[in-house]
């Protein structure tokens, strides 16, 4: 058990040195350790090389340990975080990671649609709905069904807007704008905010 033993060990990779006589506790630990040590580099160069998510910052790892727990449930997610953070990448990270993969990953960016034109991009409107309206519209809804819809910058989205999402979030069915027929729909919803939400609801 010797310094320059367990340098030399290191320096081949070693994740961790034992001396003689070995606790069993300590082999334990240590399995347990290199076991999550493997996993975490594994999802990192699958997420690395599927999604373009590159670096070994702690943050990152973290977040890729969040993204691969969260990618096979069924879970509405939100990421947060700065403009240009990558928050796009870690939201089809998500979906690619998921069952619904085969299937669509439709994105909205609910800040650069104007606001009277955000409810027909969501929900798809009927032909003389409104002005312009000369044929029928299918919105995000009925394009991601199966799927995935990625709402980038939800902060931005009308509040009378919000109450008809939160009812297909929760019922998963919805009208198009000027139609009565009522269609029932299949999606994950995973959102992002550049804005701190919980401050704001709190305010």
């Amino acid at each position: 058990g010797s310094i320059d033993s367990a340098l030399e060990a290191t320096r081949r990779g070693a994740i961790d040195f034992l001396e003689k006589p070995v606790d069993i506790e300590r082999v334990l630990l240590t399995i347990r350790n290199s076991l999550k040590i493997a996993s975490v580099d594994s999802m990192t160069r699958s997420i690395e090389q599927r999604h373009g998510m590159v670096g070994n910052s702690h943050p990152l790892q973290a977040l890729i340990e969040q993204i691969h727990r969260a990618a096979p449930t069924r879970a509405t997610v939100l990421i947060s975080g700065p403009t240009g953070a990558g928050k796009e990448l870690a939201a089809k990270a998500i979906h690619e990671l998921s069952r619904r993969a085969d299937k669509p990953f439709v994105r909205l960016n609910c800040g650069a649609i104007p606001e009277n034109l955000v409810e027909s991009e969501l929900f798809g409107h009927e032909r003389g709905a409104f002005t312009g309206a000369d044929k029928k519209h299918e919105g995000r809804f009925e394009r991601a069904n199966g799927g995935t819809l990625f709402l980038d910058e939800i902060g931005e989205m009308p509040l009378p807007v919000q109450v008809r999402l939160l009812r297909v979030m929760q019922e998963g069915e919805f009208e198009r704008v000027g139609g009565k027929q009522t269609l029932k729909i299949n999606v994950r919803v995973i959102a992002a905010s550049n804005r701190d939400l919980q401050k704001e609801v709190a305010e």
